[in-house]
Order: structure tokens, then sequence, then C-alpha cells
């Protein structure tokens, strides 16, 4: 059923935090005991009821909603910025980062509890067995439990069947195949010394691209207590950084934190290609500039083991922060810049498969939500458009 209905309702402003999108993607609910439901089980069948929740999921759009979002973005978008202003964007792009964590500090996201709904990977290692029937009803999957050198336990996941059909939310075409970029291959081939990196002796690897303050970090420190979990966070900024060392919860046994710029190619991750397990991007890879993202995902694909996964979620076309931005933010198509000099490209699904695909990584899930947010004291309503993506690294020929 269609909710009809303006993008955003009420005239009001909303705060920055919600616009930047880091807002819990569903709230809870005493009919499932105080846990968050799982995104996309939460419809809205009558639309008086819409203030009865925080948020309602896979809500569909009238054909007039989105005609009227392509017009705003038509509209906001025939105005270029300078390129002179584009260049002193990206060239001062850390500091426009850095100061907006000297003015927010860790007092601007919550944290990200709700990922380990959403990404289950990021669960303690005991629980695997919960793990593997979940990807053999989602993704059709023969698991089994292998012993790498040197890795501890671990799990290879090899195809039994072709995938199931995506749900009415993905990706809705013939799967297209996008060719190996052939820098990555040689890029993955690199000899990087491999002695004596931080989290050398861990059995599971985690890195997060883009930690900010730690969002994301110490709740999977905190939950995920397998004894073998190595968890690296790295962003742009180097304010960010110090705010996470100086947090109590950072523990250099468990977590390292490093400045890194995504897109910086002469600059080395500290640990050696093949090494990790999970790779997070969290409404990251929409900050950089289009041209540089293919180059920064290939990167980051030869840094996962074989069976490794990364985990996405970023801003989806016609989001309702897109709709919100003013002519004259826009830096070339779907690319904006925020008022602090932050930026923001808005996805569509096949642009990041072309992204993962061509960097040499399958298809696990890609996936649209559409998420009506409601804001019950100001009787406001707000229309986000996000995407969540897993694409994992296929087995080497050799792994046995």
């Amino acid at each position: 059923m269609a909710f009809k209905g303006p993008l955003l309702r009420g005239g009001e402003s909303i705060s920055a935090s919600c616009v930047m999108a880091d807002c819990c993607p569903g709230d809870v609910s005493a009919a499932t005991g105080g846990k968050r439901v799982q995104f996309g089980t939460r419809f809205l069948k009558d639309p008086s009821r819409v203030f009865h929740h925080n948020a309602w999921d896979n809500v569909e759009w009238s054909e007039e909603q989105e005609a009227a979002a392509e017009r705003r973005v038509r509209e906001n978008s025939a105005q270029r910025v300078p390129p002179e202003k584009q260049v002193e964007y990206e060239v001062n792009a850390h500091e426009y980062w850095n100061n907006f964590y000297k003015i927010h500090e860790n007092g601007f996201f919550k944290d990200r509890h709700w990922l380990f709904t959403e990404f289950p990977e990021l669960t303690p290692r005991q629980n695997q067995s919960n793990l593997k029937s979940l990807l053999l009803k989602d993704n059709g999957h023969e698991i089994t439990e292998h012993r790498g050198c040197g890795d501890g336990l671990g799990l290879i996941v090899s195809n039994t069947q072709e995938q199931q059909k995506a749900s009415s939310h993905s990706l809705n075409h013939k799967e297209q195949k996008h060719p190996i970029d052939e820098a990555t291959q040689k890029l993955c081939h690199l000899d990087i010394n491999t002695d004596g990196f931080p989290g050398s002796s861990a059995t599971y690897r985690i890195l997060e691209v883009g930690c900010g303050v730690g969002n994301t970090v110490f709740p999977v420190l905190h939950t995920n207590n397998d004894p073998g979990l190595f968890v690296y966070c790295c962003d742009f900024s180097t304010t960010a950084i110090d705010l996470v060392q100086t947090n109590s919860e950072y523990d250099p046994s468990r977590c390292f934190a490093f400045v890194h710029d995504l897109c910086d190619e002469d600059k080395s991750y500290p640990m050696p290609n093949e090494s990790l397990d999970i790779i997070i991007l969290i409404f990251v890879l929409s900050s950089i500039v289009p041209d540089k993202m293919q180059n920064a995902v290939n990167r980051l694909s030869c840094l996962l083991k074989p069976g490794g996964m990364i985990l996405l979620r970023d801003y989806g076309r016609y989001d309702m922060a897109q709709l919100r931005f003013k002519t004259g933010r826009c830096l070339s198509e779907n690319f904006y810049v925020r008022g602090d000099g932050t930026r923001v490209y808005f996805f569509t699904q096949d642009e990041l498969d072309a992204l993962f695909t061509t960097a040499g990584l399958e298809k696990v899930q890609n996936m649209v939500d559409h998420r009506l947010q409601v804001n019950r004291g100001k009787q406001l309503t707000m229309y986000r458009v996000w995407i969540q993506c897993k694409y994992r690294k296929p087995l080497s020929p050799n792994t046995s």
C-alpha cells in the first residue's frame, strides 16, 4: 500500500543528526520484549496510525512522491558549485572533518547497537552455529568449518546452488557481470611484510573504515567477547582518532585505531593483504569523490581473506537528506556539499553492485531500506532511503 503524503511535513527543520542518517534504523516494541526487530518487518497498513511508532519499514512510495523527488533533485542540482570551490573542498576535506569532530566530539552520533541485528557477522564467533543456519536459509550456501594457517577456526562458504531470488526491494534486474579490475588483481598479489603487524596473533579480524569517534567499534568490542577478536578502526580525521584512543573503553590489546585516507593509494594499511574477515563501511563511502570510489574498494577487497565480507550501509537515491539540499550545493550528479564542508553521495543499488563486483567480490545482499521515520512530538514524517549490502570475497581455488 502506498503511503501518500509530502516528503517532509510540518515545515519545521530536522536535526542535523537525523539528516546525516546515523539515527537508529528502527525502534523497539514491547511486543518484542524490548528488542529491535530487523528492518523489513514493521509495515504501515493504516496511514492513520503513522504516529503510533517511531519508524515504519519498506514504505512504498507513490508515483507522485517519486516524481516529486526527481523534480526536487533536478532543481537542487541545476546550479553546480564552481570548480575552484570544488578543488578547495577536496584539498581541505580532512580539515572539514576535523572541525566537525572538534565541535561535536562524541555527542553527535548514537552507538550503533542495531548493527548486530542487521549484521550478525559481528556477533561473537561462539554463536557461529546460528550464523551457519542463517546463511544456509538466506543464501543457499554450504558452510563447513576449517582451520587456516594460524588463523584458527573459520568458516568456508561455498555455493551449492544459485542464490535465492532477491526480495522485492533488492536488485530487480538480471545480474550484471563486471570485469575484475586488472589493477586490483595485481594489487592483491603484492608481497607485503606480515611480520609483527598489530593483531597478528588474532584469529578473527575486523576493520571499520570511517570509524568516527567509535560508535561502531566500542559496541562491537563490548558485545563480541571472542578472545581471538581484534578490531582495527581508521578515520580521515585525526581529531576523531584522538577521541577514540582517549576513550576509557579503548583497549590496545584488542583494538588498533589509526588515521587513514581511504583515497590515498600511496599509503598502506597496517595489516597485510588477505588478513581480514570483515570490513565495515557505515555511511563512509558516500563521503568521497565518486571518481575515487572504485580504487578505494579495490584496495579494501585485497585486504579480505577468501570468504571474508564487506558490510555496507549508506545513503540511497532520493533520501530525505538529498531532497533537502538547497540549490548551489551540488558538486556533481547526486554528489553534494553540506554547510560544514563535508560531502555526501547518494547511491543506487546498481552503482554499489558495480563497485563491489568490479573489485572481485560476489553479492550476498543488496537491499534498499525505504524507511519512514516519525517525530511524534513534532508530528513530522521523514522519508529515508538507505542501501544495505554484503559482498563476499570468493574462495581461492587452492583453499582447502
